[in-house]
């Protein structure tokens, strides 16, 4: 009888994994659903698409399935300028970006933090031009600047700039936020410089908000065309990838040569997000 027992609740134990499984796959299938249906079938498309030739026809927008490999090298060889110009603006703008969020992140997520109506409010000001669309605040720039510098590489990284400066400085807030003071407070009981505690002890333990702030930034500020477009704050002579893109995919028809432009924009910044991330020391970002 306690032989029968035991076997009874063995194999209890050993469904309990397999009920817990089932659980989990059902739980995931909604998601794995989604990325396949609009991650990996849209991708899977344009990969496609990239490989296109003409069709014989020769008639605009007319491309048959082909294995035409040099769609990327033709696309590299006539637009690596505006790819490369694309990389230059959004680097210069991250880079502007994050001298000027970090320093709010800090006194929003650190000095104000005993001040929750000061903190509230600050992060309100952060957040508030999410109520206005991306259009009309970019558009009421170019009304805003003087006309000499609208057109120029100065108002396209500035368009970048206060575009994007949100999406950097949420997560450093959220990374600050969750600092223990205790140790800003060790710091200094050890005589170390607020310099010093700064440096050794506030900036590492910040460092997955900063990373993860100019992520959201860098990427979709290298394939920004709004900006950089003629009808904003752009000219003939800053024209990005996201504007060769739009063009060749609306203007012109040339779908292959979109599509491949794009895969190779994708690559680009994945294996600069990749290195940036393992430079940084936080892998599990990755």
């Amino acid at each position: 009888m306690a032989f029968t027992a035991f076997s009874a609740s063995a194999k209890q134990v050993d469904q309990a994994p397999r009920k817990r499984g089932w659980v989990a796959l059902l739980l995931l299938a909604p998601g794995v659903a989604y990325m396949l249906l609009f991650f990996v079938a849209p991708f899977v498309q344009l990969a496609l698409t990239s490989l296109q030739a003409p069709a014989d026809t020769g008639g605009i927008g007319q491309y048959v399935a082909a294995a035409q490999f040099s769609n990327y090298w033709a696309a590299l060889q006539e637009y690596w300028p505006h790819l490369a110009r694309s990389f230059v603006y959004a680097l210069t703008a991250t880079v502007i970006g994050l001298l000027i969020s970090y320093p709010l992140a800090y006194l929003i997520g650190v000095k104000a933090r005993s001040r929750p109506m000061l903190q509230g409010i600050l992060l309100i000001l952060v957040i508030a031009p999410f109520f206005i669309s991306f259009l009309l605040r970019t558009l009421a720039w170019k009304a805003i600047l003087p006309s000499e510098l609208v057109g120029t590489h100065f108002s396209v990284i500035f368009g970048l700039v206060y575009n994007f400066i949100p999406f950097m400085v949420l997560p450093m807030f959220a990374s600050l936020q969750a600092l223990d003071l205790r140790l800003l407070e060790a710091g200094a009981d050890l005589y170390a410089s607020p310099l010093t505690t700064f440096r050794r002890v506030t900036l590492p333990l910040s460092m997955p908000g900063i990373v993860s702030g100019t992520l959201l930034s860098f990427i979709p500020m290298s394939g920004d065309y709004v900006n950089a477009s003629r009808e904003f704050l752009g000219g003939t002579s800053t024209t990005m990838i996201g504007n060769v893109i739009e063009s060749n995919f609306l203007q012109t028809q040339n779908y292959p040569m979109a599509a491949a432009l794009s895969i190779m924009l994708m690559i680009v910044i994945l294996v600069l997000v990749a290195t940036y991330v393992r430079k940084s020391g936080v892998e599990d970002l990755l």
